[in-house]
């Protein structure tokens, strides 16, 4: 009888140890609020808006994330993550269930992870969250740069492998391939066929980033290639203003960041530079120029502004300047509230339409506005993370 109670015993020991080494964590976050635009889309582009916004200092998911120690150092992990609209709740990202977050792998001590699934790229990684006015504050998806076609922060790659480092004091790189999974066309291949009777295409990306972040100072680097951007499911955006490059065979978008703190302050910049090279015709190069700075008056207050110079060049000519200013006050460590401004103009001309301001990294924000050159935009907001 003592060798069977010592026998279970043991097990228990080694089962509770086993469970200890292993975890799975439910985690979300919700961001919801009122917005205001002078400008919205109708018929004489000069009407306001006033509506219910989801998702904009970040946007709303929840996920689940888990590791399993297997000894020497190596670790299983996944992630799935799902986005919703808190306003109406259906799914976002094309209407995936996963459709922010998606992968496995293996990490390893010292060197670093490999995995596999949907998974971001080093522009949204790199740049989108570190050296970027909404990365840094809560201005968030309203500063993003339009339609996000610099990839800072919906960069989603399908049928991906992804390398991340280890932190090598201060120093992480990584490289990731996106398959197309289309027999035949391994590098990508544009939809075929009539408008009656169409035959999908296939998209495939590659992303390679390297980063630098020791005490108060970081700076980053990322490149992103995406071949038929609009055979991906869902589609990449390659559409500006009033601006639509077509049947586009590349989005290669490359950019540079860096940031520094002084104390209670952050400074920080970035320049980015996408070209979009169509199958037939001349490219068109969308570049971004952005600086930023936030400053904690005390632990819980924190107040944030940037600028950004936006141009559109080659075939087409445009140009847009947007200022943003925020602030955040943390009620708790899990939830804050938030109010914040933002101003857009626009010059020049694109191809034979008016030039319009598009406030945030969709135009499921505010829609073009029809004939303004500008638009200005307020919000407040509550964010609780879970």
């Amino acid at each position: 009888m003592n060798k069977k109670v010592l026998t279970a015993a043991t097990l228990a020991v080694f089962a509770s140890a086993a469970h200890a080494q292993s975890s799975v964590t439910l985690y979300g976050l919700i961001d919801a609020g009122i917005s205001y635009v002078n400008n919205s889309k109708t018929a004489s582009g000069h009407d306001s808006l006033v509506k219910y916004d989801d998702g904009v200092a970040q946007g709303s998911r929840w996920g689940l994330r888990g590791t399993e120690d297997l000894g020497g150092g190596l670790k299983a992990l996944f992630v799935l993550e799902n986005g919703f609209n808190s306003g109406n709740g259906t799914l976002g990202q094309g209407g995936a269930l996963f459709g922010r977050q998606a992968f496995v792998g293996l990490s390893q001590n010292n060197v670093g992870s490999l995995t596999f699934g949907r998974q971001y790229s080093f522009s949204t990684d790199y740049l989108g969250g570190n050296y970027s006015t909404g990365g840094q504050t809560v201005a968030g998806n309203y500063a993003y740069h339009i339609n996000d076609v610099d990839q800072l922060t919906s960069s989603r790659i399908n049928n991906a492998v992804k390398f991340s480092s280890a932190n090598f004091a201060g120093l992480t790189f990584g490289a990731m391939y996106g398959f197309s999974n289309q027999a035949g066309a391994f590098a990508g291949a544009p939809a075929t066929g009539t408008v009656a009777a169409p035959v999908a295409g296939s998209s495939r990306a590659y992303s390679l980033g390297v980063n630098y972040a020791n005490g108060p100072f970081g700076v980053g680097a990322a490149y992103t290639d995406i071949r038929y951007p609009s055979q991906a499911t869902p589609a990449f955006s390659t559409t500006i203003a009033n601006v639509t490059t077509g049947s586009v065979r590349d989005l290669r978008t490359f950019g540079v960041g860096g940031r520094y703190s002084i104390g209670a302050a952050t400074l920080w910049a970035l320049y980015t530079n996408t070209r979009f090279a169509p199958i037939t015709g001349s490219s068109t190069t969308f570049a971004a120029y952005e600086a930023g700075a936030k400053y904690a008056f005390t632990p819980a207050l924190t107040a944030g502004a940037g600028y950004t110079y936006m141009h559109l060049s080659d075939a087409n000519t445009g140009h847009w300047s947007q200022a943003d200013l925020s602030v955040d006050y943390a009620l708790s460590k899990r939830t804050d509230v938030y109010a914040l401004g933002i101003y857009q103009l626009a010059s020049g001309q694109v191809g034979k339409g008016n030039l319009s301001a598009q406030i945030g990294s969709s135009t499921s924000y505010f829609n073009t506005s029809g004939n303004a050159d500008n638009q200005l935009a307020f919000r407040v907001g509550i964010r609780h993370k879970f």
